[in-house]
């Protein structure tokens, strides 16, 4: 069999690290594929590896805007494929536009089916229009697509409640890098209520991440008596920047506790949470949140949101807070920073929980939910 994969619009974070994943743990021979063809733009492309059976194409289009990226697979994508003789398309996108089968699409996008985050995009903005746009091309790539595959059982409910039931899914979970599992053996809980905790949020700011409750959680903290700092780590839209230089000016206008660092290469980022002493996330909707895997393999004591999958990924590995909630994320914390048995069972349990989310795994389950299902529809067809 060959195998096509259309990575066109893989642009974000987590798009770009679960394509880089699984390419360099494929193992296609396994699962009765000869050759992999990668569509994609060349910055992308260039960070695969070489193999001999990976054949990696671009377009001059997939390097402009995102209608030039769309004309692409819609008019010219269906051609190069015919080209390669390929047997089974995957689109690494839910949002994609070729209409080409048998294909399998991935879903990685929430925001445009969690109940209530879209509503906090005024009526008629461009973001609250793109979410709406966004989820009906979903929703006509799923039904159209022979496979689905969702990243967590939580994504797969949510979203069928709004496409409907899809014959054929997989629930196959992201990795996580090697790179963000420490050298040194013991984990890092040594924190206590008289040390300096360093918390550390990696997210872009948005208006669904919710970094401004999280300052005014640590300032809250900070009058109590506690010696918290908070490192904020990503880039994000004007929209979440004015709720956050409106909680800076409020609660830390003298720089004394909060430390902003725009988004940083992806390869830095484990040597910055290695720095720190508490992982905190503070999401309200997320597919897959690929940041919590991350902070579970650095073996930090986690304080989580409780919203949508996190519960299904970090389970008992960490402390649950309401996002919106400052109280409650200030509560959470102090418990989390007071308790040593508390962080001790958090972290081994995380340390345990994070061995099933390899990339290797992620590529077999891939492999072998593709090659299952082309033999579906050769069967029926």
């Amino acid at each position: 069999m060959i195998l096509a994969i259309n990575a066109s619009r893989a642009r974000s974070g987590g798009a770009r690290a679960h394509l880089i994943g699984i390419i360099s743990e494929l193992r296609p021979e396994l699962f009765g594929f000869s050759e992999v063809h990668v569509w994609s733009y060349q910055v992308l492309l260039d960070e695969l590896p070489n193999e001999p059976w990976l054949i990696k194409h671009t377009h001059h289009f997939l390097e402009k805007s995102l209608i030039f990226q769309i004309n692409w697979e819609i008019f010219h994508l269906k051609h190069e494929l015919t080209h390669v003789n390929f047997d089974i398309l995957l689109n690494v996108d839910g949002g994609s536009f070729a209409r080409v089968s048998p294909s399998v699409s991935m879903s990685r996008d929430m925001l445009s089916y969690e109940e209530g985050e879209i509503d906090r995009y005024p009526l008629f903005s461009y973001q609250r229009l793109r979410l709406m746009a966004l989820k009906y091309v979903q929703n006509s790539t799923f039904k159209k697509s022979v496979g689905v595959i969702f990243l967590t059982k939580h994504a797969a409910k949510e979203i069928q409640k709004s496409c409907g039931p899809l014959k054929h899914i997989a629930h196959i979970s992201h990795g996580v890098s090697k790179n963000f599992f420490p050298k040194r053996q013991e984990t890092s809980t040594s924190i206590s209520k008289n040390m300096i905790t360093k918390c550390i949020y990696v997210s872009p700011i948005w208006p669904f991440k919710h970094q401004w409750n999280v300052v005014e959680a640590l300032h809250s903290l900070r009058l109590k008596g506690f010696a918290v700092e908070l490192l904020l780590v990503g880039a994000g839209d004007a929209r979440g920047f004015r709720k956050f230089n409106h909680a800076i000016s409020k609660f830390d206008p003298d720089g004394e506790f909060v430390k902003y660092q725009p988004a940083v290469p992806h390869e830095q980022l484990p040597a910055l949470i290695q720095r720190s002493d508490l992982f905190v996330f503070a999401s309200s909707c997320e597919n897959m949140p690929n940041t919590v895997l991350e902070g579970m393999a650095s073996g930090l004591p986690i304080a989580c949101s409780n919203r949508g999958p996190m519960k299904e990924v970090l389970a008992d590995g960490g402390v649950y807070f309401d996002p919106e909630d400052v109280v409650d994320i200030a509560d959470t914390l102090e418990q989390l920073i007071v308790d040593k048995k508390l962080q001790i069972k958090c972290v081994a349990e995380s340390q345990k929980l994070i061995k099933n989310y390899s990339w290797s795994r992620c590529a077999d389950e891939t492999l072998s939910f593709l090659s299952e299902t082309y033999n579906r529809y050769i069967q029926k067809n």
